[in-house]
């Protein structure tokens, strides 16, 4: 729990710098800023002022290269990469422009999502989700896929999502963006809503119409906070909030994370039973393709062993020069030679090579001319 009066976050003389082939370019420089617990704060800049990259470090999705990031009075930096991901897991939701929803499932499984990861028991989750579904408006649309859905619908299951594990802040990058006027200004009042009932909201976005509904409005640019008013007071109060914040969180154990994913897979891929077939048909093709052609090399290569094989033991290849002698000498066979051989007793045949060598085969004896 936050202390009263200890910020929920505070950046200190943040920096944040990329590489760009040769050249360091700094994206935040120096940043500042200080966010108490339930406030609803608008962060606003022009596209490339830094307010993305601000947001990743918020959420932890991301590292200052420089400057301390303090999170509930700790921090940040100090934590690996197993406590980041609790954290984000736990602490942060995430409303994105696109929904970044999953195409193959239904909006209750989109919302279960972030609670597999926390290891909340199966029925639990359906319950959870449910109710947020519910008192968010789509209590007729649990079983309905993303494709199924208008763009406000989607966004309230995306927001259901970020509200899932508790959604003590709740990051929300330019949420109105694919949306019309009066669906973004429905969406907004839900922010609102949710800023009332004690949810840290930090909203980015270009849009100043936007981001008047917010508490407090800081403005970004070039990397630079231009404009922060002192924190807005929390407009928490008793409302009942969408979802309790205490969650029965645990980690599964090795089964029961592998029965989930093995769940989560056999439902991607009878999403779209299609896709699966044609991959699988693809798979099929291609192994059977590789045995055919091993079977082929290796049938090759059997024929030639037997018809060496069945040449026994009586094949000679003779070549000029004599035992002992370094090299091959400068005494090179003609075909006559191969010809006149081939007149002896017990020869079959005698074939001259381009080398310069003949070979024999005798018939029931060896042969050896030197």
């Amino acid at each position: 729990m936050t202390q009263p009066g200890m910020p929920l976050i505070e950046l200190r003389d943040i920096y944040r710098t990329f590489r760009n082939g040769d050249e360091n370019v700094d994206v935040l420089k120096g940043v500042n800023l200080s966010i108490q617990p339930g406030e609803f704060v608008a962060i606003v800049g022009a596209s490339g002022s830094g307010k993305s990259t601000l947001m990743n470090l918020l959420g932890c999705l991301d590292r200052p290269t420089k400057g301390q990031y303090h999170f509930n009075g700790r921090d940040v930096s100090s934590l690996n990469k197993d406590e980041l991901a609790a954290l984000r897991r736990d602490a942060f939701g995430f409303v994105f422009q696109s929904y970044n929803l999953l195409p193959s499932a239904t909006a209750r499984e989109n919302v279960e999502v972030p609670a597999v990861y926390a290891g909340i028991a199966r029925l639990e989750r359906h319950q959870r989700a449910e109710t947020l579904l519910t008192r968010l408006g789509l209590s007729d649309r649990l079983g309905h896929h993303p494709g199924q859905l208008s763009g406000g619908q989607q966004q309230r299951v995306s927001i259901a999502r970020a509200l899932m594990n508790g959604g003590q802040v709740i990051l929300a990058d330019e949420p109105t963006g694919a949306l019309d006027s009066q669906t973004g200004e429905e969406v907004m009042a839900l922010f609102a809503e949710l800023a009332a009932q004690g949810h840290t909201l930090i909203l980015i976005t270009h849009d100043a119409k936007v981001a008047a509904h917010a508490d407090r409005v800081i403005e970004i640019s070039d990397g630079v906070i231009t404009s922060d008013p002192k924190p807005a007071a929390s407009r928490h109060d008793q409302q009942t909030p969408i979802i309790a914040s205490s969650l029965n969180t645990r980690p599964g154990n090795f089964f029961t994370n592998m029965g989930e994913a093995l769940r989560m897979s056999i439902g991607a891929l009878t999403g779209n039973l299609f896709r699966t077939v044609l991959t699988l048909l693809g798979i099929v093709i291609g192994v059977a393709s590789v045995i055919t052609m091993l079977a082929i090399g290796d049938g090759a290569r059997q024929s030639i062993v037997d018809r060496f094989s069945s040449m026994g033991s009586n094949l000679l290849l003779v070549r000029p020069g004599a035992p002992n002698q370094r090299g091959w000498g400068t005494t090179t066979l003609i075909p006559e030679d191969a010809y006149a051989v081939n007149e002896l007793p017990g020869i079959v045949a005698a074939i001259p090579e381009q080398s310069g060598s003949v070979t024999l085969r005798a018939g029931g004896e060896i042969i050896a001319l030197r």
